[in-house]
């Protein structure tokens, strides 16, 4: 991320709140595209005949490219300004999303598959944001703008909702017509009026050395563990839990786009919560208590708790400390890494959190009916792996203090 010798308080930030909207805005309206396909996998199940491998690996392949993409869309970003790449991004989606519904007319797999893989860009666009909003905000006011525009993935939670409703209402194809239309009026509106801060300045450094450099510290590989439990488990859910839901209680595409978009609204919540806890006790303490709740509940949803109030509340507080993890983690990157590595490292660490995301589904569906019924033995597997992350949090991070 790049730089300026230019102290916030001289510079004028006076459009910071609306770039900050902006960018959130244009975060959850692709946040929704990366998501189409999941709030749909029942149907796509049902008409190509998938196996449970072959559902999971639908919903979870956007995930890919939207993970490891972070990493140049990050750098490109240094380069270019969020004001190029937010319209940029955000237009490339367009073509992907209209060849889903080609790909579910045709009711191919393997197109969908295909189609899937670079529909993953619109997950990018976290990477084009984080620094975006950083250079608009003093360096005390960072932790609450990269939470508001956090709360931009909750754009998993209106597709979850609202695409099931529109398919029913407008029909599948219009469905997608509708809403590349409104990835073009956002990629706009982004052109328009959006500008870059003036603290903002193009970096034009070699990105291989940066990423080589980040690569060697230990917060990298230690922040991207977090969050690959914390947002990937997120990630993981919000793309799934549709399908889920069909399997193990038996509802239809709208009331399990419905309890899907209270999961994700929940973790959206919990995201701001979470970067303000740790300014206030710390951000190990913050990643601490996510990481034993999460175990907690995924254990609770494990064994099928009965509807509609027992497993409504267990999966709106496994999702809670999920989204308060995403925020802790964060904020310890920000305590944990040195300050002229921090956007590097966020690009890696918010690559290994969309992975994070991308196999939970697949364990999934090939453990269906394993040892446990339904899905729990891969709900066990996130017990397991988050009490592993309540460990290594107190026992495997050194407080290196203030990044300096």
């Amino acid at each position: 991320m790049s730089s300026s010798a230019e102290e916030p308080a001289a510079a004028d930030l006076s459009g910071q709140g609306k770039n900050l909207a902006l960018a959130t805005f244009a975060f959850a309206v692709t946040f929704w595209a990366w998501n189409i396909i999941g709030p749909l996998g029942v149907r796509y199940t049902q008409e190509m005949h998938l196996s449970g491998t072959q559902k999971a690996l639908l919903v979870a392949t956007p995930v890919l490219v939207g993970s490891v993409g972070r990493i140049p869309v990050g750098a490109l970003t240094d380069r270019y300004g969020g004001r190029l790449m937010f319209p940029i991004v955000t237009l490339l989606v367009v073509p992907f999303v209209l060849l889903v519904a080609v790909a579910g007319q045709a009711k191919s797999f393997t197109m969908m598959l295909i189609v899937g893989f670079f529909l993953g860009i619109a997950g990018t666009t976290f990477a084009i944001g984080i620094p975006f909003v950083n250079q608009w905000y003093a360096k005390d006011r960072r932790g609450f703008a990269t939470g508001i525009f956090g709360a931009g993935m909750g754009g998993t939670a209106l597709s979850a909702f609202f695409t099931p409703r529109m398919v029913k209402s407008f029909g599948y194809v219009p469905t997608h017509v509708i809403f590349a239309v409104a990835l073009v009026l956002t990629a706009i509106l982004c052109w328009l009026t959006m500008r870059d801060s003036p603290l903002w300045k193009p970096n034009n450094a070699p990105v291989g050395p940066k990423l080589k450099a980040a690569l060697k510290l230990p917060v990298t590989w230690q922040m991207s563990f977090l969050y690959a439990v914390a947002f990937g488990g997120f990630v993981a859910f919000s793309t799934y839990l549709p399908t889920y839901l069909k399997d193990i209680y038996d509802f239809d595409l709208t009331n399990a786009g419905t309890r899907t978009a209270g999961f994700a609204i929940a973790a959206v919540i919990a995201r701001p919560v979470g970067g303000v806890l740790s300014d206030r006790i710390g951000p190990r303490q913050v990643v601490g208590i996510s990481m034993l709740g999460t175990a907690i509940f995924a254990a609770v949803v494990a064994f099928q708790p009965p509807l509609e109030w027992p497993a409504g509340i267990a999966f709106v507080l496994l999702a809670f400390f999920l989204g308060l993890g995403t925020g802790g983690v964060f904020a310890f990157v920000g305590k944990q890494a040195p300050a002229a590595e921090v956007g590097t490292v966020t690009g890696l660490v918010g690559a290994a959190g969309g992975l994070g995301g991308y196999f939970p589904p697949l364990i999934m569906g090939a453990t269906f009916g394993m040892v446990f019924s339904g899905y729990g033995f891969g709900l066990m597997l996130l017990v397991i792996v988050a009490l592993i992350a309540l460990v290594f949090t107190y026992t495997g991070i050194k407080d290196r203090g203030p990044a300096a």
